[in-house]
């Protein structure tokens, strides 16, 4: 029955929800647009997860890559522009991440493959503007790999600490270095 009246009330509260600047009109857009939503609703949730697929591109990359990119850029500006008017975006941290790295160099069919590091970004009023870390050398490879120069594990840890006031040692497995990604 809970499940139930949760689910009658996101359809309530998404069914006509639009924000101050138009999502795109794809799937992560309107997985964006449904969180928006449901925060200016007051759900009791703390954490959303959508997902933006088709990074997976070994062959022809960058026309491809820039779509991608551009989707990511209208929905997170759609999202926050959202959050601005609904006047929570002090409540709100975003946070984006990648399965997988890629590779420095191109393959043979112009893209690239699998690799080690990945960038992130942690975005909201509540965090400290700037780069946490130096970027990874283009020069100083693992086997054509870049070297990550944070554990993601660390960045997780310091959102769970700092933002969520959750110890992260039992849901990482080990207490990893917590960054100053949350202004104190």
């Amino acid at each position: 029955m809970d499940a139930q009246l949760s689910s009658d009330q996101i359809l309530r509260l998404t069914r006509n929800h639009s924000g101050p600047t138009p999502y795109p009109a794809n799937e992560f857009g309107n997985g964006l647009k449904t969180i928006a939503a449901m925060i200016a609703g007051g759900l009791p949730t703390r954490v959303y997860y959508v997902s933006l697929s088709g990074f997976d591109t070994h062959a022809q990359e960058l026309p491809r890559h820039d779509a991608l990119m551009k989707q990511l850029a209208q929905g997170l500006d759609a999202f926050w522009q959202d959050l601005k008017a609904q006047q929570n975006s002090d409540r709100v941290l975003l946070m984006t991440f990648s399965e997988f790295g890629r590779r420095v160099q191109s393959n043979a069919s112009g893209g690239t493959d699998h690799g080690a590091a990945a960038p992130m970004f942690v975005i909201g009023t509540g965090i400290r503007q700037g780069l946490v870390t130096p970027h990874p050398s283009m020069s100083d490879l693992d086997q054509g790999d870049l070297k990550y120069v944070v554990d993601f594990r660390s960045v997780y840890a310091s959102v769970l600490q700092n933002w969520l006031d959750t110890p992260s040692k039992p849901i990482l497995g080990d207490q990893f270095r917590v960054l100053p990604l949350v202004k104190t």
